[in-house]
C-alpha cells in the first residue's frame, strides 16, 4: 500500500532540485495535498524557479515561507500552522568550492539545520506512524572510487570535503533519530544532477553560459575525473517512489547510470551548443582551459542503484545525450533567468574564481 501525503514541508524548495521536485509533485494526477516551501533564498535560491507554480497554486495549495531551517521557532510554527505530515529535506549548502572557502555555513545549514528539523518533527509527531521525514543526500558522502566498483547503500562513508563531511553528518543524524526515537525516516543519496534551473556556478550551466559569452571553459586538473549524471526529473521521480513505497529506516542510492569524464562531457556540450546556435564547433572547443585541480578532488563517483530499481520499481527515463540537448536548449531559451541570477555578490564571486584569464594554463586537449 502506497503512502499518501496531505501537507508536505519542502525545505530548499526554491533551489535547483527542490523547485523541480515541487513542479514534478504538482504534476502528479493523484496528488491533492499542499506544499509548504521553506527557503532562506541564499545565493542559489530563486523564487522565479516557481513562477508557474505560484501563479497556479499560490496561497491555495502552495505556500512559500522565507526563512532559515536553523530557526527553531519558525520551523515549529510551520509544523503547527500547516499540520505538516511529511518533510522532504533538500535545503543544503551544496557547492564543494564554497565549502573549502568557508565551511562554517555548511555546518550551520547542513548539520545544525537538519538537527533542528529532526528534533521538531520528533516533538510534533510523537509516536505517529502516518508521517515521514525524507532526507535528500549525495553520493559524495562515500568518498572517491578508483577505476572500478560502485557505491552501494552499504559503502562506508569517507567524505573528502567540508561539504561532503557536513552531508555525511546530516545522514548520520537522520539515522540516529530513527534508531533512537523511532522517527519514520528515509534517505536518498543521489549522483550529480543536471537540467533546468540549475545555479550557474555548477559545471553544465557554467559551461553553457561561458560559451554564450565566449569566456574560458574551466576544467579542473586534466579533466579525467568521472561523474555519474542524473537528469533532475528522474531524481524527482525516484524521491517520490521512495516516499510512497520506501521502507522506513532505509536508504536508497539514486544514479543516472551514466559515467562520463569531465573533459568528455564539456566537449559534448560544445558540440551540442554549436549545433543549436550554428556556431563553429572548433571555435567553442577552443575556449576549453585547464585550471589547477580542486583540493581533495574525488576521482570517480558511480552509483549502484539496483535497490531503488528492484525494490521500488524505479528506472530513469532520460537518455544522457537527450538530457544534455534538452538542458542546453532550456538555457538558450531562458536568457533572462540566467541574467537575473548572474548579478551582485554572485557575479563578483564567479569573476574572481573563474573569469580571471591569467589563472588558466596553456594546456589544450582537443
Amino acid at each position: 500500500m502506497m503512502r499518501s501525503f496531505k501537507n508536505i514541508l519542502v525545505t530548499g524548495g526554491a533551489g535547483f532540485i527542490g523547485s523541480n521536485f515541487i513542479r514534478y509533485f504538482f504534476n502528479q494526477p493523484l496528488f491533492a495535498g499542499n506544499i509548504i516551501n521553506l527557503d532562506l533564498l541564499t545565493y542559489a535560491g530563486n523564487l522565479a524557479n516557481l513562477d508557474d507554480i505560484q501563479e497556479k497554486y499560490g496561497n491555495s495549495r502552495y505556500f512559500f515561507v522565507h526563512g532559515d531551517i536553523g530557526n527553531s521557532e519558525l520551523v515549529r510554527g510551520i509544523f503547527r500552522r500547516y499540520s505538516i505530515d511529511t518533510v522532504v529535506h533538500f535545503a543544503a549548502e551544496s557547492h564543494v568550492d564554497r565549502s573549502i572557502r568557508d565551511p562554517s555555513a555548511f555546518l550551520h545549514t547542513n548539520v545544525i539545520g537538519t538537527q533542528i528539523l529532526l528534533g521538531i518533527a520528533h516533538d510534533e509527531w510523537g509516536t505517529r506512524t502516518d508521517v515521514l521525514f525524507h532526507h535528500v543526500s549525495t553520493d559524495e558522502v562515500y568518498g572517491s572510487l578508483g577505476e572500478s566498483g560502485f557505491f552501494t547503500e552499504q559503502t562506508a562513508y569517507n567524505p573528502r570535503s567540508p561539504y561532503s563531511a557536513s552531508k555525511a553528518s546530516a545522514d548520520h543524524l537522520v539515522m540516529a533519530y530513527y534508531y533512537t526515537y523511532g522517527l519514520p525516516i528515509t534517505i536518498s543519496n543521489c549522483s550529480n544532477n543536471y537540467g533546468p534551473y540549475q545555479f550557474p556556478e555548477k559545471l553544465i550551466p557554467l559551461m553553457i553560459n561561458n560559451m554564450k559569452q565566449r569566456l574560458p571553459l574551466p576544467i579542473y586538473g586534466d579533466g579525467k575525473n568521472i561523474r555519474d549524471w542524473l537528469y533532475v526529473e528522474d531524481h524527482c521521480s525516484a524521491v517520490l517512489a521512495i516516499m510512497q513505497k520506501g521502507a522506513i529506516g532505509e536508504k536508497y542510492n539514486i544514479g543516472g547510470e551514466t559515467e562520463w569524464q569531465n573533459i568528455r562531457l564539456v566537449k559534448e556540450l560544445c558540440e551540442i551548443y554549436a549545433l543549436e546556435t550554428g556556431d563553429k564547433p572548433q571555435e567553442i572547443l577552443s575556449l576549453i582551459s585547464f585550471v589547477k585541480d580542486r583540493p581533495g578532488h574525488d576521482f570517480r563517483y558511480a552509483i549502484d542503484c539496483s535497490k531503488v530499481k528492484n525494490k521500488l520499481g524505479w528506472k530513469r527515463s532520460m537518455d544522457f545525450k537527450q538530457g544534455l540537448e534538452r538542458t542546453v536548449k532550456w538555457y538558450l531559451e531562458n536568457p533572462e533567468w540566467i541574467e537575473n541570477i548572474i548579478s551582485g555578490e554572485y557575479k563578483e564571486w564567479i569573476k574572481s574564481n573563474y573569469y580571471d584569464r591569467r589563472s588558466f594554463s596553456c594546456k589544450r586537449d582537443f
